[in-house]
């Protein structure tokens, strides 16, 4: 095979490990010069296998769809119990906001399961077709344009659409979770979207299964501790539970809730 080829081959593993990948961390493990490294990228965002980041590189639109394939079938029964224990705390005729990703979209499975009369605004159109099986729910999805990879619509169309309203919950997930509790995602657009919902909703849920613990990414979305409640599958780090109990977030783990 040649350099170049295992190169570009190393690259994308790494950058599908971490998420996001700077210039030089990649420059130093292959043991190459920062400029081939831009080079590679460069190749790599043409055929769509990348996108192009200030200092470095995620993936493209090509890979995200087939990562998100495999991000849906991970962990499903995990997210299951997540979603289940969620739709416990959230009370029949609430109004709320529920964002982009596969757990969210196991909390729009439970929802639809356990609770009568919401009301929704969402950015997801697979939740809002979830959603809309059920007659008693008012459904509402925002302006904006739709990601094709995973059915999210962002934009400012979208902030502004859900600065009109003031909800009782917002359920929304993140990509990654750092040790000290700071919160990450991939796409700033995304991110501006998901802050907007936190800021108009009394009561903020935060779904996270294990693996998103001490993932990177790219665009800080806040900090756990601006939630109400974490709902997690496993235990977490003793730090970040202290850290939590200090600024009196409630954490549910939710196979053991479902359990006992």
């Amino acid at each position: 095979m040649a350099p170049k080829i295992k190169r570009h081959e190393r690259i994308i593993a790494l950058v599908r490990e971490n998420g996001f990948m700077p210039i030089e961390e990649l420059a130093r493990q292959l043991d190459v010069t920062p400029q081939t490294v831009r080079r590679d990228i460069n190749l790599l965002c043409e055929e769509r296998l990348l996108r192009r980041y200030h200092g470095g590189a995620a993936l493209g639109e090509a890979l995200e769809t087939e990562d998100f394939m495999l991000q849906k079938n991970k962990l499903q029964i995990e997210k299951a119990h997540i979603a289940d224990a969620i739709a416990a705390h959230i009370p029949d005729r609430a109004t709320l906001f529920l964002s982009i990703g596969t757990t969210i979209e196991a909390v729009a499975n439970a929802l639809v399961k356990q609770r009568n009369g919401l009301s929704v605004v969402t950015n997801n159109i697979h939740v809002a077709s979830i959603l809309s099986a059920r007659s008693d729910y008012t459904v509402m999805i925002t302006s904006g344009v739709v990601r094709p990879v995973d059915g999210g619509i962002t934009g400012v169309a979208t902030v502004d659409f859900i600065n009109q309203f003031k909800v009782d919950y917002a359920v929304l997930s993140a990509s990654g979770i750092e040790e000290d509790g700071t919160l990450f995602d991939f796409d700033y657009k995304e991110v501006s979207v998901m802050q907007a919902m936190m800021h108009n909703a009394r009561t903020r849920y935060l779904a996270a299964d294990s693996s998103k613990f001490g993932r990177p990414a790219l665009v800080r979305m806040g900090d756990i501790t601006e939630f109400d409640a974490l709902f997690t599958d496993s235990p977490i780090d003793d730090v970040l539970a202290k850290k939590l109990e200090d600024a009196g977030v409630e954490c549910v783990f939710a196979s053991r809730e479902l359990e006992g």
